[in-house]
């Protein structure tokens, strides 16, 4: 009988969000692809899972030919949980190439609940909810930027520390009255939502930034 891909989302900072299901699912994988073993590593001695499952480091650089080898081995009967480094793994991770390929073989994919930093970040920002959108990482490109700006609806980005003051910068350039946040290590000791207006915000980003960063625009008026 053919095993299962079982996506497993893993806390996006503090490491006591990982619920039971997601426990046991990490106790039953034959083994547990990963982006980073050693991140991985980390959180099942935490959770002290011992012995720990073989892990297969699963990212960007490899995942065409891991997607071919894991879905060989759960159509021999292996048991695979999917982890991301932080998150649900393929937002903004890779393992899409995996779960199509999988699907397109009849086999079984289970996704669970769990941790996500999108909307975390998009509740946490006090901007609307009703209508909103994930764009990935922030564009770099000015017309691009532009036409997040445009946008009616609330959005969220993924933003590295190292770019977030330039890229407040420049959007604020453009609209500087919009209202955003600035979402930095979210569920970690050190978490901030800074919530203001992109002129204020990139006066208050431009130097030095740590953390994982999260930037939520709202809407622009209709």
């Amino acid at each position: 009988m053919p095993g299962a891909l079982v996506v497993c989302p893993t806390p996006i900072g503090n490491l006591d969000d990982v619920s039971p299901r997601i426990r046991e699912a990490l106790v039953s994988a034959d083994l547990i692809a990963c982006e980073d073993t050693r991140r991985t590593g980390q959180l099942l001695d935490r959770l002290a899972i011992r012995p720990a499952p073989r892990l297969v480091s699963f990212h960007e650089g490899n995942e065409a030919a891991r997607a071919v080898e894991l879905t060989g081995q759960i159509e021999r009967g292996y048991l695979v949980a999917l982890v991301s480094d932080a998150g649900m793994s393929a937002i903004s991770d890779p393992c899409f190439k995996l779960i199509r390929r999988c699907i397109d073989r009849d086999l079984e994919v289970t996704v669970l609940p769990g941790p996500s930093v999108v909307p975390v970040a998009l509740v946490a920002s006090g901007l609307p909810t009703d209508r909103w959108r994930f764009e990935g990482f922030l564009p770099r490109r000015a017309g691009e930027m532009e036409r997040v700006l445009r946008s009616t609806e609330t959005v969220v980005c993924f933003e590295s520390p190292r770019r977030v003051g330039e890229s407040l910068a420049a959007l604020a350039a453009i609209a500087p009255d919009r209202e955003a946040a600035v979402c930095r290590e979210l569920t970690k000791v050190h978490e901030e939502v800074a919530r203001a207006t992109l002129g204020v915000l990139a006066l208050r980003f431009r130097g030095d930034v740590k953390g994982e960063i999260v930037l939520v625009i709202g809407p622009a008026a209709t």
